[in-house]
């Protein structure tokens, strides 16, 4: 009890063992397959769904209400004391562009060319990319890779900006909203299943340990039927 109350309640004790960051993927409905038909509505509605709930926390006016605008391209580093409640900066979901669903309330899905959204699991006090903003790239994971054809990424170039970064953890980072990466697969085979591979890029960053799917990388599948 006594060793207990020497803990932090903010930040661990020790971080020199912390393990690159995994990933994961929105919308997340029916494990890691999204499969629907263009033209059945009710087969992609719930992934639509999923989409503008997830992304109602990102809406531009309820970032500029809790959230502050920061200086891209450097990691934000706020001083003080650890119970001090940090400063988060702005993700606005119109950095999406084409997979915010403002524009196109169905996120691509009505057409044949679905988005999904990319995001990378908090690590208190972690910097990711070394300086160097961390990347996304995505390819088929097993089979013809023709099958997929273009994908966009969104905002930029698919790039996690490094003002994100470092993250203070749940009771003093409390507006927080983690940045993403969103992936526009414009041209993907239909009428198959294709089985994507989606990593991410950077110094630090592990994306080849067979045994772990989720750490730096992840892996689902598209069946995109007519």
């Amino acid at each position: 009890y006594v060793m207990l109350l020497t803990l932090s309640p903010y930040t661990p004790r020790f971080r020199d063992r912390v393990s690159p960051p995994g990933v994961m993927i929105r919308p997340y409905l029916n494990g890691f397959t999204i499969a629907f038909n263009v033209s059945q509505r009710n087969t992609w509605q719930p992934y639509v769904d999923s989409m503008h709930h997830f992304l109602a926390a990102y809406d531009d006016k309820v970032q500029e209400e809790k959230n502050i605008e920061c200086v891209p391209g450097q990691y934000f580093i706020q001083g003080g004391n650890d119970s001090e409640e940090k400063k988060a900066c702005q993700f606005k979901r119109s950095l999406l562009q084409n997979c915010s669903g403002i524009e196109d309330p169905t996120f691509g899905y009505s057409k044949g060319q679905p988005c999904i959204l990319l995001k990378m699991n908090r690590i208190i006090g972690y910097r990711p990319g070394a300086g160097v903003p961390v990347s996304v790239d995505c390819k088929v994971q097993k089979g013809n890779e023709s099958h997929l054809r273009s994908v966009d990424f969104y905002p930029g170039n698919g790039t996690f900006d490094l003002m994100y970064y470092p993250y203070y953890g749940k009771f003093t980072h409390v507006n927080y909203t983690s940045p993403l990466v969103a992936m526009h697969f414009t041209d993907v085979q239909k009428n198959y299943s294709v089985p994507i591979q989606c990593r991410l890029n950077g110094k630090g960053i592990i994306n080849d340990l067979n045994s772990d799917r989720f750490l730096g990388r992840i892996i689902f599948t598209l069946n995109i039927g007519k």
